[in-house]
């Protein structure tokens, strides 16, 4: 796919997860539109070995939401990929569904159980040690939060990537400034983020994580031979495509009201409708 045809999607994925999350009734709607952008590009143009028929394939590339509580983004994505059926997918929120809040490995396409903020990048690690003791090709990427580098246990994870020389691993931290408590900034500053993942001896590298362009073309410049882990900082938009939702902190979880997801819906309809043009 393009990088015009990748946009559209990730548009028709953003008009999905607000009718899903919609009709769910629940949701982190706000950090799923930040991080649509990244899960579209990583499914459709970055990861390697995806197969809906064959979803343990042994060379697919790996991929873990450590900020699983914006698993619906990760539903969407798996929807349009072919992985996961809409019949499923509409049942999300539902009593007897395989859809939980979180990843869960019921669901095909899913790796591993995630959502206990922290651990994603430890998970990610070990992947990555295990495709270098196999002599395996194959990559694994890791979506983190801003909010949740507050944790010691990514720290421990990042002395780790660079200690066993993972160049086959990749973190993207989705950098939308704003977690359950508001701006990250006043609850835990990480504005050294930079710096400090420089420090501990991982490739950093910045892009702008609303814009489809920049992502593939900082995706398609990662060196996996250099001997180092990666950490993408994904400079996004909380709530990101739906204007009403843009930068305001109570849409982490906020649940649409029959109005407001008409609205957003149009609105991304209305985009879709000129990129097709």
């Amino acid at each position: 796919m393009n990088t015009k045809e990748l946009t559209i999607l990730a548009e028709k994925n953003r008009k999905r997860l607000v009718e899903v999350v919609y009709r769910a009734k629940a949701g982190h709607i706000g950090g799923d539109l930040s991080c649509l952008n990244v899960m579209t590009a990583l499914y459709f143009h970055v990861m390697q070995g995806l197969d809906p028929q064959a979803p343990k394939a042994p060379n697919r590339d790996r991929f873990v939401l450590s900020k699983g509580h914006c698993v619906e983004a990760l539903y969407v994505t798996l929807e349009a990929k072919g992985f996961l059926k809409s019949e499923v997918l509409d049942t999300l929120g539902q009593y007897g569904s395989i859809l939980s809040g979180h990843p869960t490995i019921e669901v095909p396409g899913i790796e591993v159980n995630s959502g206990a903020l922290g651990h994603g990048l430890s998970i990610g690690v070990g992947m990555a040690i295990a495709a270098k003791m196999d002599q395996k090709t194959w990559k694994t990427y890791v979506l983190m939060g801003d909010g949740e580098q507050g944790e010691g246990s990514i720290y421990e994870a990042a002395m780790a990537g660079n200690k066993y020389q993972l160049d086959n691993l990749v973190a993207i931290l989705d950098r939308n400034h704003l977690q359950i408590s508001g701006d990250t900034e006043d609850v835990m500053p990480i504005d050294s983020i930079k710096e400090r993942w420089s420090a501990f001896g991982w490739d950093v590298i910045e892009m702008n994580g609303d814009s489809m362009e920049d992502i593939i073309k900082t995706f398609d410049a990662i060196d996996y031979q250099n001997r180092k882990p990666h950490l993408i900082i994904s400079n996004t938009t909380k709530g990101k495509g739906v204007s009403f939702m843009e930068g305001i902190a109570k849409w982490h979880h906020g649940v649409l009201n029959e109005q407001q997801c008409l609205d957003a819906v149009k609105e991304i309809e209305e985009r879709i409708e000129k990129l097709e043009a």
